[in-house]
């Protein structure tokens, strides 16, 4: 990837629904070079979709938490395929330092957050957690 690509994925980061002319005309390039290069960047798994984001307060509520997760020995397959099997995970990530995984939740109240975590609690080869609920968001 050249410099030309790092700024044509920024400007799609920051607006994905940007057109192919406002782009071209943003990066002066030609809207073939913009096309040829977003069908190069999307065949090489580089872009691999297009998304909605909404302001964290769009679904007031909702519980968005993160718990990280110490794991035991070797059991980082196993314990990520339990995760990715729970419907409350939104997200999962593996992470180095004092917790090996960031697990981004979400529930529809604190009672169902509450049976999710003793679900996740509950998985073989966790050593330990610790939860953190988001109150609020100061930039998205």
């Amino acid at each position: 990837m050249d410099t030309l690509d790092h700024q044509l994925i920024g400007l799609l980061r920051n607006d994905a629904r940007l057109s192919v002319a406002a782009l071209a005309h943003k990066l002066k390039v030609s809207r073939g070079t913009v096309t040829n290069r977003i069908t190069r960047l999307e065949d090489q798994g580089i872009i691999v979709g297009y998304t909605v984001r909404l302001r964290p307060d769009a679904q007031p509520h909702d519980i968005h938490a993160w718990t990280s997760i110490a794991v035991e020995g070797n059991e980082t397959r196993t314990v990520i395929a339990s995760l990715l099997g729970e419907p409350a995970v939104a997200e999962l990530h593996d992470t180095n330092g004092r917790w090996d995984l960031l697990v981004g939740l979400r529930a529809a109240n604190l009672t169902e957050l509450s049976t999710v975590l003793e679900r996740i609690r509950l998985i073989k080869g966790i050593q330990s957690s610790e939860t953190s609920i988001h109150l609020k968001s100061y930039r998205v």
